[in-house]
């Protein structure tokens, strides 16, 4: 007997996102479907973590579907830097701000630093309903350096100065599927299907 089907929210209009989340999920039954790009689905992430926000975005989504939703929120930590940029990652030097402004900022921001140690984060949060009390949470991380310059042409955001020492080139210089195999979301997409499968058997 197959088993009922369900639907989810994914708490992205991101294209990309969903056909990575979709290939992640394709032993499970679940049906993924992106947001609408419409402004009632728009939500300040006005959290302080990267888990806050991504709840914070699981929980508007699934009430306003009706469904489950699926969210993520990811970034830049940089412990001699205090986590920054953090949570802020896609907006360090400003509202408005080109990927090419924020690694400006940073490596103004670390040029006199000795300790360059840095990692991506991804947090996931599925939640079963907008008051779920007990959301699935999953958390990725990608370690590695930041580099003293820009190098690589694909990816984005700080793809060019995020140094993999594992394979001795920035973040920017992997192929795409290593990218992929190696990133904090593969990691936390990995630990989330674990526990959906879980909730599905």
């Amino acid at each position: 007997m197959s088993q009922t089907r369900q639907r989810v929210m994914l708490a992205s209009g991101n294209v990309g996102k969903l056909r990575e989340f979709e290939a992640a999920f394709d032993a499970l039954p679940i049906d993924l479907v992106p947001q609408p790009k419409t402004a009632e689905y728009e939500v300040a992430e006005t959290g302080t973590t990267f888990v806050e926000n991504a709840i914070i975005k699981a929980r508007h989504a699934s009430r306003l579907s009706g469904l489950p939703a699926l969210a993520d929120d990811s970034g830049l930590i940089v412990p001699a830097l205090q986590g920054e940029p953090g949570v802020y990652s896609a907006r360090y030097a400003g509202a408005g701000a080109s990927d090419a402004d924020n690694v400006q900022k940073l490596l103004q921001q670390m040029a006199a630093l000795k300790t360059r140690r840095a990692h991506f984060y991804c947090c996931l949060v599925f939640m079963r309903h907008h008051q779920d009390p007990d959301p699935m949470i999953a958390k990725g991380l990608w370690p590695g350096e930041i580099s003293t310059q820009a190098a690589g042409d694909g990816g984005f955001g700080y793809d060019p100065v995020f140094y993999v020492p594992t394979h001795g080139c920035t973040a920017a210089e992997l192929a795409p599927e290593i990218k992929r195999s190696l990133s904090h979301r593969a990691r936390a997409i990995e630990l989330l299907t674990a526990q959906l499968k879980d909730g599905f058997a």
